[in-house]
């Protein structure tokens, strides 16, 4: 989940699935539900993935249905922006900062048969033989983040700790950006590193992969729950279509959802669940309409 403008916002996308003039407004049939998809390793993969939840919304709504896959977040935030996608499925971040530059609104948030709920948790984990039980007991010790601009991996676990009185930019003996949750994992588990930052869903996914245990592990701090990534709409759409939307997205369940696993279905959701993202912008003082 990336936060910066240039990973979310910034950048010419390579589409997929439909080609982005095919979306232009004026050439669009009015009776043709566009859906945009965040970008995933294999984008023709996603659509792939994707073509049993697009059959799903067809049959629910009688119209056709159209799925649209960007190189980045800039491809499906800009082409809602342009009135060239009606609804599409964004990060947590990704949304609220969509929210600044277009006029959009989440509705629809999915519960995977994995996770069993529609929130996650950021941790920071050590090892459980280490001597680190709060927060404090990180002071000097090596730390590895995931990514800059990750949700869970930095932005969450950065904020909680500026909460409790932890400076992370001079209180850590050193610090270290792995690049991915999994690589956190691994680098706690064979002591690379004293702590780490890591989702609780990934964590307990590389448990399971055989990548770490979790009685070595101890829980040091944890994040209150974060929203899952929304499935958002453009405020103009007519109200008439929104409501047959919505009622449609919560028919859809029991299929894959890309490299998410079994999806259990769609839940209803409001701007106002990610005001936590917000705020934890805002405890970061990042300006989300200025970021680049």
């Amino acid at each position: 989940m990336k936060v910066t403008r240039r990973s979310l916002i910034a950048g010419a996308p390579a589409l997929l699935g439909l080609p982005l003039a095919a979306l232009a407004p004026a050439a669009r049939a009015a009776d043709v539900l566009t859906v945009g998809l965040i970008p995933s390793e294999d984008s023709r993969a996603m659509i792939a993935n994707s073509q049993a939840m697009m059959d799903m919304l067809q049959k629910a709504l009688g119209m056709p249905v159209k799925p649209f896959v960007a190189a980045d977040y800039n491809g499906v935030i800009e082409a809602l922006r342009s009135k060239r996608l009606d609804v599409a499925y964004l990060g947590p971040f990704s949304y609220v900062l969509g929210t600044t530059v277009a006029d959009i609104e989440a509705f629809a948030v999915a519960e995977t048969k994995k996770a069993g709920r529609t929130y996650y948790h950021s941790l920071i984990v050590a090892r459980a033989d280490s001597g680190i039980k709060t927060v404090p007991d990180l002071k000097g010790k090596t730390f590895s983040f995931v990514d800059p601009s990750s949700t869970s991996g930095h932005l969450f676990p950065k904020a909680g700790l500026i909460k409790a009185g932890f400076n992370p930019d001079k209180d850590f003996g050193r610090v270290v950006f792995s690049g991915s949750h999994d690589s956190n994992a691994v680098a706690v588990q064979n002591k690379k590193v004293d702590a780490v930052a890591i989702a609780d869903r990934i964590l307990d996914a590389a448990i399971a992969k055989g990548l770490a245990k979790r009685e070595d592990l101890v829980v040091v701090w944890k994040s209150e729950p974060i929203p899952e990534s929304p499935t958002v709409w453009r405020k103009d759409l007519d109200p008439a279509l929104k409501k047959r939307v919505q009622a449609a997205f919560m028919e859809v369940k029991d299929i894959p959802w890309s490299d998410q696993g079994q999806l259990n279905g769609f839940h209803p959701t409001t701007d106002a669940a990610y005001n936590v993202i917000r705020e934890t912008a805002k405890a970061l003082n990042l300006d989300l309409r200025k970021m680049k």
